[in-house]
């Protein structure tokens, strides 16, 4: 299974996700686990680019993945990994969920960059990534 981080979701909600890879687990739902964490982090940010309207239809569509509730078993085993890695809380759930369900994380996001089962692809400098 596989874990797509906030970050290429926005890229692809954006239109500017240039990993084929990404692209096709996102058009493959049965593939991924989705984090409620997630879930959060886009529909907030669809709020803030666009409008609530926006949010809901991108939120709506991500769901079609096998969404994982939060838990106090991953809670705990995220702050243990948090303490171990430095990660911030989101990072920190997502990695844990990964640990626990044997997931590949998908990221752009630099916390992730030297840790097991995350493949990191960083950001181009020059790409506006604010959602159109």
């Amino acid at each position: 299974m596989n874990i797509i981080d906030s970050s290429l979701w926005l890229e692809y909600f954006a239109g500017t996700l240039k990993n084929e890879l990404v692209y096709e687990l996102i058009e493959t739902p049965q593939k991924q686990l989705l984090l409620v964490i997630c879930i959060y982090e886009v529909y907030k940010r669809m709020l803030i680019e666009k409008d609530e309207t926006a949010a809901l239809h991108t939120t709506s569509f991500m769901q079609n993945a096998n969404v994982i509730d939060l838990t106090s078993h991953i809670v705990v085993f995220a702050a243990k990994l948090s303490k171990q890695h430095k990660l911030p809380m989101a990072d920190s759930i997502i990695y844990a969920t990964a640990k626990i369900y044997n997931a590949e994380i998908f990221t752009q996001d630099k916390h992730f960059e030297n840790l097991l089962q995350v493949h990191y692809y960083p950001k181009e400098k020059n790409i506006y990534n604010k959602i159109i």
